[in-house]
């Protein structure tokens, strides 16, 4: 389990490395908006970040005295750290296809998939009106399945299969492919885990 100084550190070091960088480059390979000069303007979930440069001050939209999790701030600081990534397609893949992504398997199960069927496996209508609190996009997979692009150049695929008498709830998560040109494995399991329990609190 990482420490609070781990995150700081992994914060301060993505700052380095981007406030080398102008702001106009990052803004342009993120795809993210400018919320007035030298400010980025971030939706992320159901809120919306302003990111200062060359600081890297996150503040929240509508209530900007609100604490945002450093897991958040790093995980935007990693997207907007990806080298221009390649444009968005409709292939797929699972969180094992990623390169690197085993040695991560049991926190994203964790952190993501075993939430997913635990809250939601016997309660479909449950996830069905969270997933349109949150903005996602319907498909047809599974008993009920939700898109979402949670950046401008990632989304992520939620599909619940219901669970009844017989047989357990079963669930998957699945990625645009370009998600692995972008952010690291554990990036990967955090963003995740952030999606399916903003669910859960939408939920509530």
């Amino acid at each position: 389990m990482p420490r609070l100084d781990d995150y700081k550190n992994a914060k301060k070091l993505a700052i380095e490395k981007l406030a080398t960088e102008s702001f106009n480059s990052i803004l342009q390979r993120t795809g993210f908006e400018t919320a007035e000069p030298d400010r980025f303007r971030v939706p992320f979930l159901n809120r919306i970040y302003h990111i200062g440069f060359p600081e890297f001050d996150f503040e929240d939209e509508v209530e900007s005295e609100t604490e945002i999790p450093i897991q958040e701030q790093i995980l935007i600081l990693h997207y907007m750290l990806s080298s221009a990534p390649p444009l968005l397609t409709d292939n797929w893949v699972s969180y094992r296809e990623i390169p690197g992504a085993s040695f991560y398997y049991s926190a994203f199960v964790k952190r993501a998939i075993d939430p997913l069927k635990n809250v939601w496996g016997q309660n479909v209508d449950g996830l069905l009106l969270a997933g349109e609190t949150l903005g996602g996009k319907t498909i047809d997979t599974g008993d009920a399945g939700y898109e979402f692009r949670l950046f401008p150049n990632i989304s992520v695929r939620l599909i619940l299969w219901a669970g009844d008498e017989e047989f357990p709830a079963e669930a998957n998560i699945v990625f645009a492919e370009n998600i692995k040109e972008i952010l690291s494995p554990e990036d990967i399991a955090w963003l995740a885990g952030m999606l399916v329990y903003r669910l859960i609190a939408l939920s509530r």
